[in-house]
């Protein structure tokens, strides 16, 4: 009898461990689930489906081919061209949190075989913030693409112009939308995938310049805040502004790609405009 009774208090106490397990709340819908379905769906809200932040690195290794990314300009560190205070101090707290040198990291790679110059913002960096490396990075990224004949993939993740560098930042959307243009004027493909949150000088720039735009779904997509925008117009605007559906609605974006599928529609659009596989 007291085995029984020691049994039903036992699976009484592990049910209600589960309480306490650690849970994730949904940003987009409010829903809370268990933080260990969340990561297992690669920061997919199990709930509504909105499509969490990854790092550059979680990045790397579900899209591109096992080993295949070669990393381009990864020594480049920003200085301090307005000497804005304690901005070397941001900068080194952002690495040592990240491991990654600045917002975006580039490089060449694979996708399922095919040759492609990679571009990932990293929104753990200042908030993904386009400085002054951010776009000479980019920049140089699509000069070598254009060079190598390569089509580019680029996964854009900003809060905008970086303030600390001030209108150096914001010769950045001119410097980026310019290297564009170079790949553009030699053929080549350029896939924009717009992850949460993508605003901003970011979004007004080489973001918004892919042949292909696609975002990942519930992802924020706009330019000024909406709370900017309701005081300037003195309008309500809709619950679903500046989410990706809406912006697909509006032909902003050319289709919304679940994460799980990223890796096999990157692939197939690169197959069908001409970048064959090539093993590595």
């Amino acid at each position: 009898m007291f085995e029984d009774l020691f049994k039903v208090v036992k699976k009484r106490f592990n049910d209600s461990d589960d309480e306490y397990k650690p849970m994730f709340k949904c940003p987009r819908c409010q829903g809370t689930s268990p933080l260990t379905r969340y990561e297992e769906l690669h920061r997919v809200c199990p709930l509504c489906n909105y499509h969490g932040r990854l790092s550059a690195q979680e990045r790397i290794a579900i899209t591109v081919d096992k080993e295949s990314f070669c990393e381009l300009d990864g020594g480049m560190t920003s200085g301090n061209p307005i000497d804005f205070p304690d901005y070397e101090e941001k900068h080194k707290s952002a690495r040592d949190k990240t491991g990654i040198s600045e917002a975006v990291v580039t490089g060449t790679a694979t996708i399922k075989g095919s040759p492609c110059v990679v571009g990932i913002m990293d929104s753990r960096y200042m908030m993904g913030s386009m400085g002054s490396v951010v776009g000479e990075k980019i920049s140089r990224a699509f000069e070598y693409a254009a060079e190598h004949k390569l089509p580019v993939v680029m996964f854009t993740a900003s809060g905008g112009a970086r303030m600390q560098e001030g209108i150096v930042s914001l010769m950045q959307m001119a410097k980026t939308s310019g290297a564009v243009k170079l790949h553009s004027d030699q053929g080549g493909l350029y896939i924009t995938v717009m992850t949460d949150p993508t605003t901003g000088g970011v979004t007004a720039s080489f973001a918004s310049l892919g042949d292909i735009i696609i975002a990942e779904p519930k992802v924020l997509i706009g330019f000024a805040g909406r709370r900017v925008i309701e005081n300037t117009i003195r309008q309500r605007l809709p619950e679903d502004f500046q989410l990706a559906e809406f912006m697909f609605e509006k032909g902003f974006v050319d289709m919304i790609v679940e994460r799980r599928k990223m890796r096999s529609v990157l692939s197939h659009l690169l197959k069908l405009h001409g970048y064959d596989k090539k093993e590595v």
